[in-house]
């Protein structure tokens, strides 16, 4: 592949993307004391020491970034910041610091429902840490980045940390992965092995990182191992196996009682009907349960749901820790669940073969599977048999294996029932133009002794996709019922593509030679699924996947039905997962209550003035509060879901340091590029351990270098060189270009 002509960008020297990392941040931090003064060449060259070369291309880099600009041979950042305490010459914000390095931070600000970092050089981080929320000032200008000072500390983040202890002699010191490149001095550790994995309370905090000092507080052994790395992670952001001792004795009783006479009062009884669950093999909280019948003039779908809110009265301990945590953990070969065993996996789990309360929504779809029609009611169940993606998959293809037979023999003669009405409701999600964005899941295997012993790509075959259209449809119809009663709500959406993530598309929508005319913020989600299915057989596929999610927002939940932009609905929440989340759970308790006060009226069903007014005061302030707590423990659980994947990954690369694998470029950055396997696994190739010369980036999707260039969806052979697990980073260097 020939290189191209560009700007050129520094090589990194052996000291690699930190040493640049550090010489960019001193550069911003003797600019920012300079102000309005700027420096020569000269004037910067005498304070941060670099030879002719290195400050010239230092230079070029930043400029072309935009960070610095040049004027009349002076050098000014081009973000000036408002020193502390004067006001009027830049915008005060308010954000979360998310990154931490030696000498910079980076704060993440939102407006405008649009994410930005703002780069903070070392001397104007105020000594805030990760997960701080602080106020800070800006220079803002039309493009580039932006750089500011934090002017106070609003919120402290949590003073707990996941770390590795390091011991020199008596001494000890403790590094934060993911939180802090630098050491603390740590107390406490006279007894802690070097390279331990341990959770840390930070004692004392200062104006600069240097005074800082840990104190220890727990110890989980070896920091080799992803399981401890995982359990430090989990515990440093507040998820926690153990439950409060009342929420247990809750759980306890409730699951002992088992199902009481007068519980089925006034339930519909559907346990002669043939209803039964699919999920993973190692599903234990089996939530969701299905039936289906053809009528005349289409079909019949019911989805079963556990009755959770019937266990988990407002206000109780139960109730009040799941609020808490807010979902369930799922990481490796383990959980940390929202509710208790005896719940999760007991009483509310709709296991086969054992009557359960549930709350149903029982759906007609007309011949071609529209929508025609639903109700809610209280049920009780008796699932038939605790299906398994995989087998079911085995069954839709046709597969006549005897043991599988007689598993499923009660509902084989419906499988193929369902699956026409998945075939027509695929079709109309087509019409909709939903884009079917892939985001592979990866699977771990893990051996005996807790060790990653494997990693492949988790299969989404047609049993899920079915599952998932079944489990859309009745969240759709909860919505449904939520915004034509005007109750207080948890909704769940998704709002439109927004601001410079749309431009970062278009940019490389234009590089892999796609046309980007339309990629607008009033276009349809059609457009988006137009270019994806442009794109299925191109060597880019992926990228331009990932891509496609980058520019679309987060879903979040709110109790307005603003509508989800990305499954193209008005009217959408979750409903379907209340063993494992608590938005769902609300729903459900809220719904109830509801279903207790609709009567009869000339339009149809409704609620009096009287209804409705109970139902405002009652629960508007929960479903606010819980739209916004859920929205907050969902993203923290998905971090830590992805720290923990990351940990065990490495675990397994460990094994296979040296070995070479064939990989595709996922990814290119100014210091070198990702490059993916098979199985998932994304490692760095280091510009450093690329042959010699000069490199340039095109900001977008390739990196040129003498004579070569890397460019995402290129195919390479990788070597693993370097698998840390307390960081979760592998580091590949290339052996060969494939392209």
């Amino acid at each position: 592949m020939k290189g191209k002509k560009g700007k050129k960008l520094p090589r990194r020297d052996k000291s690699g993307a930190k040493a640049f990392g550090a010489q960019i941040g001193r550069l911003f931090e003797n600019l920012q004391k300079a102000g309005e003064e700027g420096l020569s060449f000269s004037g910067l060259q005498k304070k941060l020491k670099l030879s002719d070369g290195q400050l010239e291309r230092l230079l070029e880099t930043a400029v072309r970034a935009g960070s610095v600009k040049k004027e009349d041979g002076r050098y000014y950042l081009a973000r000036r910041r408002v020193p502390l305490g004067v006001t009027g010459r830049g915008k005060s914000l308010t954000g979360e610091l998310v990154r931490l390095k030696p000498t910079f931070g980076f704060v993440r600000v939102e407006e405008k429902g649009e994410n930005r970092d703002i780069f903070i050089p070392g001397s104007k981080l105020r000594g805030a840490l990760p997960g701080d929320k602080v106020e800070l000032t800006v220079q803002k200008e039309k493009d580039g980045l932006e750089s500011g000072e934090i002017t106070r500390i609003l919120e402290m983040g949590s003073p707990l940390y996941a770390g590795i202890v390091r011991k020199f002699g008596p001494m000890a010191s403790v590094e934060l992965p993911g939180a802090w490149d630098g050491d603390l001095p740590l107390k406490g550790a006279e007894k802690v092995e070097n390279g331990e994995r341990v959770l840390v309370e930070i004692l004392r905090r200062g104006e600069s990182h240097r005074d800082y000092q840990a104190r220890l507080v727990k110890r989980y052994g070896d920091g080799d191992m992803a399981v401890h790395c995982a359990q430090s992670i989990l515990e440093a952001a507040g998820i926690v196996r153990e439950f409060p001792e009342e929420a247990v004795r809750e759980a306890k009783f409730l699951a002992g009682r088992g199902i009481l006479p007068e519980e089925l009062d006034g339930r519909l009884d559907l346990r002669e009907e043939v209803i039964f669950t699919i999920d993973g093999a190692e599903s234990k909280d089996l939530d969701d349960a299905v039936s289906i019948r053809e009528t005349g003039n289409g079909f019949s779908l019911g989805v079963h749901i556990a009755d959770v809110s019937h266990y988990v009265e407002a206000g109780s301990a139960l109730d009040r820790e799941a609020f808490r945590r807010g979902t369930s953990v799922y990481y490796a070969d383990q959980v940390v669940p929202m509710l208790p065993e005896g719940l999760s996996n007991g009483i509310c789990s709709l296991n086969p073969g054992e009557d359960r309360l549930a709350f149903s929504a029982l759906m007609e779809l007309d011949g071609s599977g529209k929508l025609c029609s639903f109700r809610f009611v209280k049920s009780v169940i008796r699932s038939r048999v605790k299906g398994v993606y995989s087998e079911v998959n085995r069954l839709l293809g046709g597969e006549q294996d005897p043991a599988l037979l007689e598993k499923y023999r009660d509902v084989l003669p419906l499988l193929p029932v369902f699956h026409r009405l998945y075939a027509l409701r695929e079709g109309i999600r087509a019409g909709r133009g939903v884009p079917e964005i892939d985001s592979a899941e990866c699977k771990l295997l893990i051996g005996d002794d807790g060790r990653c012993q494997g990693v492949a790509v988790r299969e989404r075959g047609e049993a899920e996709r079915m599952i998932e259209e079944f489990m859309l449809l009745a969240n759709e119809s909860a919505a449904s019922v939520g915004r034509s009663l005007g109750l207080p709500f948890v909704y769940r959406v998704h709002e439109k593509p927004d601001g410079q993530k749309l431009e970062t598309l278009r940019q490389v929508l234009l590089a892999v030679g796609e046309d980007p005319e339309g990629v607008t913020a009033e276009m349809p989600a059609g457009k988006l699924r137009e270019i994806l299915l442009a794109a299925e057989d191109k060597p880019y596929r992926t990228m331009l996947h990932r891509q496609v999610l980058r520019s679309m927002m987060k879903a979040k939940y709110d109790p307005r039905p603003i509508g989800h932009y990305g499954l193209v609905l008005q009217n959408y929440a979750h409903f379907t997962s209340p063993i494992r989340r608590y938005p769902d759970l609300a729903i459900h308790r809220i719904l109830s209550a509801a279903l207790a006060e609709v009567r009869e009226t000339a339009g149809g069903w409704g609620l009096d003035g009287r209804a409705k007014g109970k139902l405002e005061r009652q629960f508007t302030g929960f479903a606010a509060s819980a739209a916004a707590h859920s929205s907050e423990t969902e993203l923290q659980a998905a971090s830590a879901e992805r720290d923990c994947e990351d940990c065990y990954k490495a675990e397994f690369m460990k094994g296979h340091l040296g070995e070479c694998f064939p990989a595709v470029i996922s990814g290119v950055t100014a210091y070198g590029f990702y490059a993916e396997l098979a199985n998932g696994v994304e490692g760095l190739v280091r510009i450093e351990s690329l042959p010699a010369g000069e490199y340039t980036f095109d900001g977008i999707m390739t990196l040129l270098g003498p004579g070569v260039s890397y460019r995402v969806g290129d195919g390479v052979v990788v070597r693993c060189v370097r698998a840390d697990v307390g960081s979760g980073q592998v580091d590949f260097q290339l052996v060969r270009d494939d392209g």
